[in-house]
């Protein structure tokens, strides 16, 4: 905790290497954050990359976090994937998947796969906001539930409960997609 805000000071000051080293040590867990949230890799890059654009816009405005780094980002990445949700619901968009398909795959496979992450992604959001961030959260960004529970600000039981619940109903939504 000493050494982030020591960081965060130097960073305050526009201190380069500690700039660096703060997008080093964040940059791989906000990704994969905004992966699990955001299915396409290169818009999760985008908004990846939108974070630490505002952190440092935060810090030449003198509105830089107080006292810690990584809540920080993280509560800017959660806005920016809201706001990501917003536009991308009010422009409609179908979504292509241009990902190169690996070769050894049987073209059978490759549609069983695909109707797979379809399902994924479709159970993933009929979960409630809650089970959808914890369970990016632990899964996405690698939290350990401590951390989640004070990134949520909800008790170590309170998150267990949601990562359960958000998991059970994966595996109800998954099991009932798969049975029709």
């Amino acid at each position: 905790m000493q050494d982030e805000l020591l960081l965060l000071h130097r960073a305050k000051s526009l201190d380069q290497e500690a700039l660096a080293q703060i997008h080093e040590r964040y940059y791989d867990s906000l990704f994969r954050y905004m992966a699990y949230r955001e299915n396409d890799w290169q818009t999760a890059e985008d908004l990846t990359s939108e974070v630490f654009i505002r952190f440092l816009h935060a810090i030449q405005q003198k509105n830089a976090p107080q006292n810690t780094i990584r809540g920080w980002l993280f509560g800017t990445a959660s806005l920016i994937l809201k706001e990501h949700y917003r536009k991308k619901k009010r422009a409609q968009l179908v979504e292509l998947d241009d990902t190169v398909p690996e070769e050894w795959l049987e073209p059978i496979a490759k549609i069983e796969a695909q109707e797979s992450k379809n399902a994924l992604r479709q159970a993933l959001a009929d979960l409630t906001d809650e089970q959808q961030q914890v369970l990016a959260l632990r899964f996405g960004y690698e939290m350990p539930i401590r951390d989640v529970a004070e990134t949520m600000n909800k008790s170590e039981g309170s998150v267990k409960m949601l990562q359960v619940r958000a998991i059970a109903a994966l595996t109800r939504l998954m099991g009932s997609e798969s049975n029709a």
